[in-house]
């Protein structure tokens, strides 16, 4: 008997989050462990009508790429891959994670190396607009959350069983108030930030890309960022956990990075390439059911009451005035003591926005 909470939830990403019509050609990649998932899902995409292309990965092929791989075949250009990309309509991937840090021992440089080759197809799929992704609840992301696979399942339903065209029209005030500021002020402890968002464009996530979502995200200005901001939670990337990161900028760009762990890496991480030590997103966290940091970047970046900064790269939608191969979101809690003001106003105390008040 398959779990009506899996049901609900392809119903949502099949119907609502990925626009899928009749002759379309759908992507389905997933690994085993998200199987009652993947039939549901490709039994929707058939009655649509589509074709669906279901590819189930296998666990540890990714460490042993990078393990093994030359620089030779780091920079071969992934044709395939672009083929593919080119022609698909429609993306549903869903992350099965059972090693959260299988990349942790991996060379930083090799995984830049190989995200600067492919960040063509990456962008000829973000581009198209039409695909999301899910992270399967797994015993790996249970264990990283401390809670037991039961718990984190319920957590993870919760966050993404919810009306997300009602979603939409809440969200729809905070992009207004967005698209009609100029200057952004962040005040917390060991945090004073201010930049411009003047010209940009501000976006909703509504469940169309991102399944938890509840967030609602902009570009700085790339050159207007100044201060200096401590984050709350270790920023992750390619399965290493960099915490205490305390960055300065001046004139949109890092000039000093810490970190109380794997400092080497942040630093490695922000000069990948001339845009990686530029923010290329604002966000705001809106999802309430998410209240706890879990270690996984698309349940911590929605937390309700929070903000995230992205390093590298920007999304076309808001302005793309910066080009990286990175994008790292770095998540701020603002629950607890934390003001943020659009143009001198006071708009979010105490992870509230006073615009809902």
């Amino acid at each position: 008997m398959v779990d009506e909470r899996v049901k609900k939830l392809a119903e949502i990403l099949v119907n609502y989050s990925v626009k899928i019509k009749k002759g379309d050609v759908v992507s389905i990649s997933a690994g085993p462990e998200a199987e009652p998932l993947i039939k549901e899902i490709y039994r929707l995409v058939l009655k649509k009508g589509a074709y669906p292309n279901v590819k189930v990965g296998v666990h540890g092929l990714s460490y042993l790429y990078f393990k093994h791989a030359t620089k030779e075949q780091l920079e071969n250009k992934p044709n395939i891959a672009m083929y593919e990309a080119k022609n698909t309509d429609a993306w549903i991937s869903i992350g099965t994670d059972y090693n959260t840090r299988e990349l942790s021992n991996v060379d930083p440089d090799k995984m830049a190396l190989r995200s600067r080759t492919t960040k063509k197809v990456h962008d000829t799929i973000i581009d198209k607009d039409n695909w999301v992704y899910f992270e399967y609840p797994t015993a790996a992301l249970a264990q990283d959350a401390e809670t037991s696979v039961e718990e984190f399942e319920n957590f993870v339903y919760k966050a993404c069983l919810v009306d997300w065209k009602k979603e939409r029209k809440k969200q729809q005030k905070l992009i207004n108030l967005l698209n009609n500021t100029d200057q952004v002020k962040i005040i917390h402890k060991d945090t004073f930030l201010t930049f411009s968002i003047k010209g940009k464009n501000a976006l909703e996530c509504c469940g169309t890309h991102n399944m938890p979502d509840g967030e609602v995200f902009t570009e700085p200005v790339k050159r207007s960022v100044n201060g200096h901001i401590r984050y709350s939670f270790p920023a992750i990337k390619g399965g290493r956990e960099v915490d205490g990161v305390w960055l300065r900028f001046r004139k949109g760009k890092v000039v000093e990075a810490k970190a109380t762990k794997n400092p080497d890496y942040l630093r490695k991480m922000i000069n990948t390439d001339s845009g990686s030590s530029y923010i290329g997103e604002f966000g705001i966290g809106l999802n309430y059911n998410i209240k706890n940091f879990v270690k996984q970047i698309l349940f911590d970046e929605k937390i309700g009451g929070t903000i995230h900064f992205a390093l590298g790269k920007s999304y076309k939608g808001t302005g793309g005035e910066n080009n990286s191969a990175l994008h790292w979101d770095m998540i701020k809690d603002m629950r607890n003591g934390g003001e943020i003001y659009f143009d001198d106003k006071l708009v979010m105390k105490d992870g509230k926005w006073k615009i809902y008040s």
